[in-house]
């Protein structure tokens, strides 16, 4: 089993880090707006409105498809500073029930109706509203329930390693790909 959820965190991880090189496209939009602004003023209006599209749904896409990572990461954003010192049953408890009560109904909420909402800007070919014959949504828009699909995955794997904490008091392994740089100095720090 546990080789199973490592190898859902190798795929989250790859994800992430595939998708994380669309940092380099946002840099190229943000630059062209930036310097089209400064230096070309007479066609800077239109540029930008434009480039302001491909940057948010750069951003956007960046954005969703890291989750899946972050979570197999164990980097998401929870309550560390009051539950790191309950037993690892405890914990294990709190975040099986929270991963039912809110992250389940969210994903799933992003998968089904997000499925429906991409479909739909694609049967009509959607196109930002934003400049004059402005850049196609609906591939943008597929992100959403794709984005969930990976990140239900990855959550599929966290509510097994809860259950294994449960029965056995101690977190499984997780796939470690980088050392978190604070993680390294303070271990250093203690030599």
């Amino acid at each position: 089993m546990l080789r199973l959820l490592l190898l859902v965190d190798q795929f989250s991880a790859w994800v992430g880090k595939s998708f994380a090189w669309l940092i380099v496209a946002m840099t190229l939009f943000i630059s062209y707006d930036i310097i089209t602004r400064k230096f070309i003023p007479a066609i800077a209006f239109p540029a930008q409105v434009c480039a302001f599209d491909w940057e948010y749904m750069l951003y956007g896409t960046l954005f969703m498809m890291a989750g899946a990572y972050t979570l197999s990461r164990n980097a998401m954003v929870r309550a560390d500073m009051i539950t790191s010192h309950w037993p690892v049953r405890r914990q294990a408890a709190i975040d099986l029930t929270l991963y039912f009560l809110f992250f389940l109904p969210g994903i799933i909420a992003l998968v089904g109706p997000g499925w429906d909402f991409a479909v739909t800007a694609f049967r009509i070919q959607e196109r930002s509203a934003n400049c004059p014959n402005g850049p196609i949504v609906w591939p943008y828009k597929f992100v959403i329930p794709i984005a969930g699909s990976i990140m239900l995955l990855q959550g599929i794997a966290e509510i097994a390693r809860t259950t294994m904490a449960l029965r056995t008091g101690r977190w499984p392994q997780r796939y470690s790909d980088v050392e978190e740089t604070e993680t390294r100095l303070a271990q250093e720090s203690q030599l």
